[in-house]
């Protein structure tokens, strides 16, 4: 006999490098089982970061089933899931025939850099090249991040997606919209929709009307007709038509920074959290009130949690790469094989020893905007190693992270008491208490780093229909927590600050959408060089024969 623990929901977590499936109790928010998949990521140029739509759908299944099994396994009833919340990782672009319900190209990652030249493009039609012209309608700075660049650059380079737009059997959404629409049936009367804060990704939606903004869609020349439907965060979109969850609402769905914020249970206006995973994200609700930046960082749609309920806005610092720098020192560098050993490498010497490490691959995020900018190591020794290197790492993700603090307590006016964090890399304690040394705060982590998840499950639990999860603040299950307090003086966190800043400063300006353009960086690209190479092996074989040897 399953036991029965009261009302169950579950949350599709699909982030930037792996899926999951997590099921929560509805009463306790224990997290009661779960599956992981990693994802796969294609990088087919310099500069390009693919996934692919059917991989990710896959694993999305796989993971329900394993999750459900094992629930089974620990004798629990899953008929007890009353809904399914779904957070995804942002931006990132898929365009589907809703035909056949195959994807027409692979989807376009958030990291992905291939959209620079259409950038530049589009900042030529812009009075003044004004990269901010559509701030106050988006809260979004035209950057090869948002949606809208990357369907451009699809529209225009993609034979097929062009035929399918005219012919009306193209659709497009964020990765939460070809989730929810496969899951509720695709071809088969599939619910095409977004919510509010996964469409404020996009630049073609204004976040004070709450919709499609028709002179932007005119502006990046897309088609409304192929946007999915907004809806609130938390609402009964449709129901699981496949697996062992048919029949189940999903009645929660939020970008995975959002979700985070609800996790964290930040409310309230001024309540602020900090997300490392993939890139490292920092978001501060500022109420019902849209506040706009003008320090870099970004105004977004925190949340709206439910038809008629209001919308909450957030000031957002997004970083590129926080966990893609220690997956880049162990699967390109290969000086660890695994992540758990980077930060052993880094343990063991305590210091980056004058060493900095500016992991800016996909350019610079907030509060720079700076897409010429590429990775950098600087102040290399004969002295420094691998150990150091692996410091250096850690260390960019709590400068980066202080960059953007010092931006929103700006912003904001009071600055943040103590910063609450969440993601996959807060495991890792080295980082947390560096993260305290560099911000001279304390770093408070949740002892249940899932808030993603818990965001999403809570959405889905709360909504109309579903109400098996009040989200009403005396009756949210108070946390515990570990903290990390600052350790090392004032003074020595901010001589290093100040080498970081630095070190920023020489990473920028690096790249121009005028290099090659076939992606073709060989040397014989360049005819002096190849022609001075030649006649030096020329002259080498030369001097040698003459030699005699």
């Amino acid at each position: 006999m399953a036991a029965s623990l009261g009302p169950l929901v579950g949350a599709i977590d699909q982030g930037t490098s792996s899926t999951r499936f997590l099921v929560f109790n509805a009463e306790t928010a224990e997290l009661l089982s779960h599956h992981q998949v990693e994802i796969k990521q294609e990088f087919p140029r310099e500069g390009w970061v693919e996934q692919d739509p059917k991989e990710i759908l896959n694993s999305v299944y796989e993971c329900v089933e394993r999750t459900c099994e094992k629930m089974k396994e620990l004798n629990i009833d899953i008929a007890n899931i009353r809904a399914i919340g779904v957070t995804n990782q942002r931006e990132t672009t898929v365009v589907w025939d809703k035909t056949t319900g195959e994807p027409l190209y692979n989807a376009i990652v958030w990291l992905d850099l291939r959209t620079q030249s259409t950038v530049e493009r589009l900042l030529k039609r812009i009075p003044g090249k004004n990269k901010t012209f559509s701030k106050f309608k988006t809260g979004l700075p035209l950057s090869t991040y948002f949606s809208a660049v990357k369907l451009r650059w699809l529209l225009d380079n993609v034979e097929e997606i062009r035929k399918a737009v005219e012919d009306g059997r193209a659709m497009f959404g964020t990765i939460d919209s070809w989730l929810i629409w496969s899951l509720t049936g695709g071809t088969n009367g599939g619910i095409h929709c977004t919510d509010v804060t996964n469409a404020s990704r996009t630049m073609l939606f204004n976040i004070h009307s709450l919709e499609w903004d028709p002179d932007l869609c005119k502006f990046f020349d897309i088609p409304m007709e192929i946007l999915p439907n907004v809806r609130s965060s938390s609402e009964i979109y449709g129901l699981m038509e496949s697996g062992a969850l048919t029949g189940v609402p999903i009645s929660g769905c939020l970008g995975d920074q959002h979700a985070a914020l609800v996790g964290q249970m930040c409310f309230q206006d001024g309540q602020a959290k900090n997300t490392y995973g993939t890139g490292c994200f920092l978001l501060c609700n500022t109420g019902q009130k849209s506040v706009f930046s003008e320090h870099g960082l970004i105004t977004t749609i925190a949340y709206k949690m439910g038809k008629d309920k209001p919308a909450f806005y957030a000031l957002e610092g997004s970083v590129a790469i926080a966990g893609a720098v220690v997956r880049w020192l162990r699967d390109n560098l290969g000086i660890a094989k695994t992540s758990q050993e980077v930060e052993k490498l880094a343990a063991e010497v305590g210091t980056s020893y004058g060493c900095y490490f500016v992991p800016a691959f996909s350019g610079l995020y907030a509060p720079y905007w700076e897409p010429s900018a590429r990775g950098i190591i600087c102040g290399l020794t004969q002295f420094t190693n691998k150990n150091h290197i692996a410091f250096a790492a850690l260390e960019a993700v709590c400068f980066q992270t202080r960059e953007i603090l010092d931006a929103m307590n700006k912003d904001c006016g009071i600055p943040l008491s103590q910063l609450q964090v969440d993601g996959g890399m807060t495991n890792n304690k080295i980082l947390m208490q560096l993260q305290s040394d560099i911000l001279c705060i304390p770093v408070v982590k949740p002892s249940m780093p899932e808030t993603t998840a818990l965001g999403a499950a809570m959405a889905a639990g709360a909504a109309e229909g579903v109400e098996v999860w009040s989200l009403n603040p005396g009756d949210l299950t108070a946390v515990t927590c570990e903290r990390f307090e600052p350790q090392i003086n004032p003074e020595e966190s901010e001589y290093r600050y100040a080498r970081w800043k630095k070190a920023v400063m020489k990473s920028m300006g690096w790249e121009s959408s005028e290099g090659p353009s076939n992606g073709d960086s060989s040397i014989f690209c360049n005819l002096p060089l190849s022609i001075f190479i030649m006649s030096s092996m020329v002259m080498l074989i030369g001097a040698k024969y003459l030699s005699g040897k």
